[in-house]
């Protein structure tokens, strides 16, 4: 399983489940047909440790 395929796995018993995604492939890697469900965000390496921070915040006050 990838990433992606774990994440809509472990949604399903926990809609609400918010999910961070950090790739160092395209972004379309983890997209499911272009899009992203909401609750879920992606980061792409390189990153700096402040973007990080703020992905995170982002999904706490979804």
């Amino acid at each position: 399983m990838n990433g992606r395929q774990i994440a809509d796995a472990a949604r399903e018993s926990r809609p609400e489940l918010r999910v961070l995604f950090v790739t160092g492939y395209a972004e379309k890697a983890v997209l499911n047909h272009g899009h992203l469900e909401t609750g879920m965000q992606i980061l792409t390496k390189p990153f700096q440790m402040d973007q990080l921070g703020r992905k995170v915040r982002e999904l706490i006050e979804q």
